[in-house]
């Protein structure tokens, strides 16, 4: 493999792209079910298109000494172990759907429409502003899009591919325009002490506007596919803070904050992502020949290395923005897809792969023609 890093832009975006070569062949999944039979993958239908793309970082720069030294760790070891060099964590005054609001708006600018043209909001986010009402709420209100149903969608860092699924066929079953956001800000909820955790973990949002097109406008959706493993959930999760265990004088700080089992998630990548990916191609009639563009969760770097050399994808640009960004949960695959859009990466007629995987735990995918 060969790595090649390009310069950060003047704007908060960067790409990386890793080449690779080579194939894999599909295995039966838990349970002595084939993941093929597993992994859900509705045909998207036609007309579905990705209109316009935006992202939003906040400017605060977080360097790997900053988060190292309560850690206990230091600055090369967390490169070392995870690819990441710094990331960016919210300001004090902003929240989720402040992040929110800014890459919405700069989708809604790239799609050139209106706000008010939008039909439906939905953010993707583990880190709501508050419980309720929703934090896509509050993006209806600061974007002035009166005319559109608003909710949160949940899927932990396989969000914004989840919440584009659910969008992309409501599109193409009724039209009209919608706006899909991931957002979080998981600085709030970290231990800067769990060297685990707190190294990773980055603030952002990323945004695509979602409309009809019978034309060839746009980024056409050719698919999506979507699975949860649900006998997973002790894996990835914040124990306190819901109905099951109230925050109260009682109940231990380590319980508030987000946890952890980084071993257990390398281990689900490694042994179900491969065959999932594998799968969800060939329900669409594609292998990894026919991939140009492979946009994976920005979970850390080592492990998506391994994913990828486990693939051994033929002549596909795999983005990666982690290094200057991190781990930014849900949005970290629109922030990355926005980088190779913004960057002028990815040429017309090019088919592109999205693939989450987060807490549940959940993986989703989506094929996309440039």
């Amino acid at each position: 493999m060969v790595l090649m890093q390009d310069s950060p832009p003047t704007t908060p975006i960067a790409t990386v792209r890793l080449p690779v070569v080579g194939s894999l062949a599909v295995a039966a999944g838990p349970g002595g079910s084939s993941l093929a039979e597993r992994i859900s993958a509705p045909a998207v239908g036609t007309g579905a298109t990705i209109l316009g793309l935006g992202s939003y970082v906040p400017t605060r720069v977080v360097t790997n000494e900053e988060v190292g030294t309560p850690a206990g760790v230091t600055a090369e070891w967390i490169e070392g172990k995870t690819a990441i060099r710094e990331r960016r964590w919210a300001g004090d005054d902003q929240a989720t759907s402040d992040l929110a609001i800014r890459a919405g708006a700069r989708a809604i600018a790239d799609a050139g429409i209106r706000a008010d043209q939008l039909r439906l909001i939905v953010v993707a986010t583990s880190t709501p502003d508050q419980s309720q009402p929703p934090t896509a709420a509050y993006v209806q209100r600061a974007l002035g899009a009166d005319n559109a149903a608003v909710f949160d969608l949940n899927a932990v860092c396989s969000g914004f591919v989840f919440a584009l699924g659910v969008v992309t066929q409501m599109v193409a079953a009724t039209g009209g325009l919608a706006l899909v956001i991931g957002a979080d800000v998981y600085s709030r909820i970290l231990n800067r002490q769990d060297r685990r955790t707190a190294i990773l973990f980055g603030d952002g949002a990323g945004a695509a506007v979602v409309g009809h097109s019978s034309k060839c406008e746009g980024h056409r959706l050719i698919a999506t596919g979507m699975h949860s493993f649900g006998d997973l959930t002790d894996i990835i999760g914040v124990p306190a803070g819901g109905s099951r265990l109230p925050i109260g004088p009682d109940v231990s700080e380590e319980l508030r904050y987000f946890g952890m089992d980084g071993r257990a998630v390398r281990t689900f990548v490694a042994e179900n992502m491969p065959d999932m990916i594998l799968s969800f191609l060939a329900k669409n009639g594609l292998s990894l020949s026919d991939i140009h563009h492979f946009i994976p969760h920005q979970a850390n770097g080592m492990m998506l290395r391994d994913l990828v050399s486990a693939l051994e994808m033929p002549a596909v640009a795999t983005h990666l923005t982690l290094e200057h960004y991190g781990n930014t949960g849900a949005a970290s695959i629109p922030i990355t897809l926005d980088a190779a859009y913004a960057a002028g990466r990815v040429k017309k007629g090019e088919i592109v792969l999205l693939a989450g995987f987060g807490g549940g735990m959940s993986v989703g995918m989506t094929l996309l023609r440039w």
